[in-house]
């Protein structure tokens, strides 16, 4: 498939990612890829769990480094996390698994999952149908497609597989171009990046600009720049279902901690 050029940050790691899907496509070609995703275990249902309830949802991000900031949290222990963001109230969990820029791993993912209970979504550079296949084997619930490194047309026919397989793509989006293209592909859970991948600037207001282009039905997911309470109060609107947090939880002493002080529970018992 085709990759779109964004002159971000984006460019860059997506030319990472495709020298490593070669080599994996050439230690496990796409059939046998195929064939250990049918035999993967039934995904949990990732709509379902962050489909907003009481109140806004949290998707509890497993982060190492970021391209920007680098390494974020030099005691990085994925399970030790995956325990204590559960524990703490998230609804899901996001789990990095690129390599080179995120030092991921999809050992991470293995590693979350067998402590965890929540869902898990794929945080990674996804653009050719081996990934989704990879995805379900590794044993994931849901994935990220990013709009902006794929041509339209792609990024339907990529939502569609994924629904096939039975996992959830969650669809990332800036702009208004970007959330009418994944509208038109059948998105029905879109993430809303409140950051500028080309000035890396933070706008929260990015969240309420776009979720009113969205009709009712459609999950919306907040992501980036939340690091507190208020925070969380400006993007909590009506229509936000849910909110992926990374950077506030991995960076702090007391991750469970900063979890019910995001969410307004931290006197709760």
């Amino acid at each position: 498939m085709n990759v779109r050029r964004t002159q971000t940050v984006l460019d860059r790691i997506v030319e990472k990612k495709k020298l490593r899907l070669d080599a994996d496509i050439k230690d496990t070609p796409l059939e046998a890829i195929r064939e250990q995703a049918e035999a993967a275990p039934k995904p949990k249902d990732f709509r379902a769990a962050v489909r907003r309830k009481d109140g806004i949802s949290l998707i509890a991000e497993l982060k190492k480094a970021s391209p920007s900031k680098g390494l974020l949290r030099p005691d990085f222990d994925p399970a030790g996390l995956a325990e204590i963001y559960e524990n703490a109230g998230a609804s899901a969990l996001s789990v990095l698994t690129e390599e080179d820029f995120f030092l991921g791993s999809p050992e991470n993912l293995g590693l979350a999952r067998n402590v965890c209970s929540l869902p898990l979504l794929r945080k990674d550079f996804i653009f050719d149908k081996y990934q989704i296949y990879e995805t379900k084997a590794m044993g994931a619930d849901a994935l990220l497609l990013i709009t902006a490194i794929l041509e339209k047309d792609d990024l339907g026919r990529l939502i569609e597989l994924t629904n096939t397989c039975g996992l959830t793509p969650l669809v990332e989006v800036y702009n208004k171009e970007e959330m009418e293209i994944a509208l038109r592909a059948g998105a029905d859970v879109i993430g809303i990046n409140n950051r500028d991948l080309k000035t890396m600037t933070v706008d929260l207001a990015t969240t309420a600009r776009l979720a009113s282009l969205v009709p009712e039905g459609k999950i919306l997911v907040a992501e980036s720049g939340i690091h507190t309470h208020d925070d969380v109060k400006s993007i909590n609107l009506p229509g936000v279902d849910a909110m992926l947090i990374g950077e506030a939880l991995v960076m702090d002493n007391d991750p469970g901690c900063k979890i019910r002080e995001l969410m307004g529970t931290e006197h709760d018992s």
